[in-house]
């Protein structure tokens, strides 16, 4: 009997002790939930926070961006948006204005389309003018101008005629009022004002471009046809340098010289150039040329002693220089380039005329 009821306390403990324990889950199981929960709406707050800051940041930069947009447009079209501002104040006077008149004219209401005539007319080709040198700025704009002055022409003499019954005052005010906005706008937009430099640039490649042009005709011209065995042709040309002689091709024969030689041709050239009065040479004897003095006064003369003159060189013909020109080939001790007049020259310590004439003689010996 004791045994019975020890046991039956044991399981009570027991079963009170598991029911706490399952209690005690039961609380940490509901603590850790909430706990859970409130984790994950710190992070939904925390994203949701994030997304509206980034949400913030791009309507920041949206603006920021349409604001640019708008002020690099402003800029941009600074002097545009005065003209049509101008065009719409000179519309908006003379449309209605002209429809009063074509109904007035026409008696019924076809007379309302006469501003399309008159107003419409020029700015399309006004339009015209500025979209083709945007899109296209090498195709010429002649003809669109041409419309634009026209129907600039037709719109103020209509609008003349409408106000000339008012005076002639009044008719001129409202013919100029029709096509003032036109005029600035082929002024201010449509032909803008270029620099000096700008329009120098521009002169000079239409001239390249004419010249390109001849060229490639010339060349179509003189080219020669090649047919292959289908019958199918095509022009050849010959490749080199040319130059434009009348409507043909002249080709530029370049002499076989090195740069160096070149170059010491031109710098003994001008050095030539710079003593010719004092010692000429033509294609006769090489003599001496004069010595110039100055007439002095008597006193002068008198007091300063006589000035010492410098023998003249040894004049040679031409013939002496070719046979020493000759003999300075054949030895071989002697250093000289017959291809180079600056050798010839220091070497026969002649002019450079001379020089030159045994070069070519050298070179081509049929010219003697």
């Amino acid at each position: 009997m004791t045994s019975w009821a020890e046991e039956r306390r044991a399981n009570r403990a027991a079963d009170a002790e598991q029911n706490r324990q399952n209690a005690d889950a039961a609380i940490a199981r509901k603590l850790r939930e909430q706990a859970a929960r409130a984790e994950q709406a710190r992070t939904n707050a925390a994203a949701a926070a994030k997304l509206a800051d980034k949400q913030r940041e791009t309507r920041r930069a949206a603006r920021v961006a349409m604001l640019a947009r708008v002020t690099g447009w402003l800029s941009t079209n600074r002097v545009r948006l005065p003209i049509y501002l101008l065009a719409l104040v000179s519309a908006g006077m003379a449309v209605p204005a002209m429809a009063g008149y074509g109904l007035d004219t026409y008696g019924d209401v076809t007379g309302a389309a006469l501003p399309a005539l008159s107003e419409l007319g020029m700015w399309a080709f006004a339009l015209a003018v500025e979209v083709s040198r945007h899109r296209h700025p090498d195709r010429p704009v002649w003809a669109l101008q041409l419309g634009t002055w026209v129907f600039a022409g037709v719109g103020f003499t209509l609008n003349l005629l409408h106000g000339w019954h008012r005076g002639w005052d009044a008719a001129l005010v409202m013919g100029i009022v029709s096509i003032a906005g036109v005029i600035a706008h082929q002024l201010a937009v449509a032909s803008p004002p270029r620099s000096p430099a700008e329009r120098a640039a521009c002169r000079i490649e239409r001239k390249a471009l004419r010249k390109v042009a001849k060229v490639r005709a010339a060349a179509v011209r003189t080219a020669v046809a090649e047919i292959d065995a289908t019958g199918t042709a095509r022009l050849v040309f010959t490749p080199g340098r040319y130059t434009l002689d009348g409507r043909r091709l002249a080709a530029v024969i370049e002499p076989d010289r090195h740069a160096g030689d070149v170059l010491a041709d031109e710098v003994s050239a001008f050095l030539a150039d710079q003593v010719r009065p004092a010692h000429g040479v033509d294609d006769g004897p090489i003599v001496d040329a004069p010595v110039l003095t100055l007439d002095r006064p008597a006193d002068q003369r008198e007091s300063t002693p006589p000035r010492r003159t410098i023998p003249a060189p040894k004049a040679r013909t031409i013939d002496q220089l070719r046979t020493e020109f000759s003999a300075a080939i054949e030895d071989p001790d002697v250093a000289i380039n017959p291809a180079s007049a600056e050798s010839i020259r220091k070497t026969l310590h002649c002019a450079i005329k001379a020089a030159r004439q045994l070069r070519d003689e050298h070179k081509n010996p049929n010219r003697k």
